[in-house]
């Protein structure tokens, strides 16, 4: 069969096909340089066809701009037949998705090394405003000498400003996208720090830090709940990487690195960084969680929803891109927990669990924290509604529409008992009884 042709390049083989299009093996015969061609069809776009193209061309030219040893190259990009394209360094290797399927990345120094050189790469294309939004492992390639290279830098969205999709298409990789990404909110290079946390999760423990049954359950856990701390899943695996995943995986982006040349730095120097010590349990002024469970409890599918997450806040005196100190646990949303000694030495009898009633058959997991001081979102008289609602529900106390669950997530309400109702038009309405207290706080979580 003869040679096709796309523009000037004399296409050879064609290597695969994704969702956009298709990549060839070609040859440039102008300087006879060997090229990837990665094929995007303008027509998918549909009404939004212009707005797309125009983008792509820039969003191009802003990755063809950049020159780093670990981002794939971009020589070229053009338009034929409604196709448009783009010609790239042509890469021997495989995947980074290939490596972790087949279990061979093998060590945990190769681990650091792929993902510290990928954070080098993006450090880069941050510092020059190019913003990568689509981090996953196929869009990691191992080449055969070592070298890592991203890829895909000419379709991914590329303003460090712009949270905008194109004709309803959803940019990204569900899996891999940061909670920012999730809600439409802009986003810039602290997402992709996000993406690549994703990947170094999966690449020291085999799987993915979020999933679900269902699209609307993963895009929730992802904004929503904790992840597992690595070491959870794989024992024996340093504690550095609970931190370090942890700050990665923070879904508050002010609570990231700031930047990725950060990340790669505590990477490289994992074996080195300063871990907290371990938690005292004679501690003063313990914080005792009472977690109140009716006959039956809500499937929580997510095994993040059942675990406990490395919880990290800045010492003041430290740099920014010195990993922060532990302070406490929490787990699926569940609050911090520093049992004492004067709490261990009650008795369990005199310390009466409260109750709450059910008004449907679904029974909810209730959690209240009883402390020394009360919630500082509590006023005298006042206690705080936790919520945690999957995919989401109207959120009606006493008869009066509160807003939908997320985002909303806390409401302040009177001393008393109250009735709750979450509705949500395709399942039955759910409703709970609870109690607020003074200065306590009530969580009710439920997943329709």
């Amino acid at each position: 069969m003869g040679r096709r042709k796309v523009g000037r390049y004399e296409v050879i083989s064609e290597i695969g096909q994704g969702a956009m299009g298709v990549v060839y093996r070609a040859v440039d015969p102008l300087i006879e340089r060997e090229v990837a061609i990665k094929t995007i069809n303008l027509e998918a776009a549909g009404d939004g066809r212009a707005e797309y193209e125009q983008r792509f061309y820039r969003e191009a030219k802003s990755a063809g701009r950049l020159s780093h040893p670990n981002i794939v190259t971009i020589y070229d990009v053009g338009n034929i037949d409604s196709v448009a394209y783009i010609a790239m360094e042509f890469l021997e290797g495989l995947e980074l998705r290939n490596l972790i399927d087949t279990d061979r990345l093998q060590s945990i120094e190769r681990v650091v090394k792929i993902a510290a050189r990928t954070a080098d790469g993006l450090a880069y294309a941050h510092k020059h405003n190019v913003v990568h939004r689509d981090i996953k492992p196929s869009n990691i390639m191992i080449m055969r000498n070592g070298v890592v290279k991203i890829m895909d830098f000419g379709i991914a969205s590329m303003s460090a400003s712009s949270s905008r999709t194109v004709a309803g298409m959803l940019m990204g990789s569900p899996q891999y996208m940061s909670p920012e990404q999730v809600e439409s909110h802009e986003v810039d290079g602290r997402s992709d720090i996000f993406s690549l946390g994703v990947v170094l999760y999966e690449m020291l423990t085999g799987k993915p830090p979020f999933r679900g049954g269902s699209m609307s359950e993963l895009l929730y856990n992802i904004v929503h709940l904790p992840h597992m701390a690595p070491s959870k899943l794989k024992p024996g695996l340093p504690r550095a990487f609970d931190l370090i995943i942890a700050r990665a995986l923070a879904k508050n982006p002010a609570e990231r690195y700031q930047n990725a040349a950060d990340f790669a730095h505590d990477l490289r120097h994992y074996d080195t960084l300063e871990l907290p010590e371990e938690a005292n349990p004679t501690a003063d002024a313990p914080t005792v969680m009472i977690v109140e469970r009716l006959d039956s409890k809500p499937d929580f599918s997510s095994e993040a929803a059942r675990e406990v997450q490395p919880v990290v806040r800045q010492k003041t005196e430290q740099k920014s891109n010195r990993l922060p100190l532990l302070l406490g646990l929490v787990g699926g949303g569940l609050l911090l927990v520093a049992v004492g000694a004067s709490f261990l030495d009650r008795n369990p009898a005199k310390e009466p669990m409260h109750e709450a009633t059910m008004q449907e058959p679904a029974q909810p997991l209730i959690e209240r924290q009883v402390s020394g001081e009360p919630p500082p979102v509590a006023a005298s008289g006042e206690g705080v509604l936790s919520l945690a609602i999957s995919p989401w529900g109207e959120v009606v106390v006493d008869s009066k529409t509160q807003g939908a669950s997320p985002p909303l997530n806390q409401l302040t309400l009177p001393v008393g008992k109250h009735l709750v109702e979450i509705r949500n038009a395709d399942f039955t309405p759910y409703r709970v009884e609870i109690e607020i207290r003074a200065g306590e706080s009530v969580s009710v979580r439920h997943k329709f």
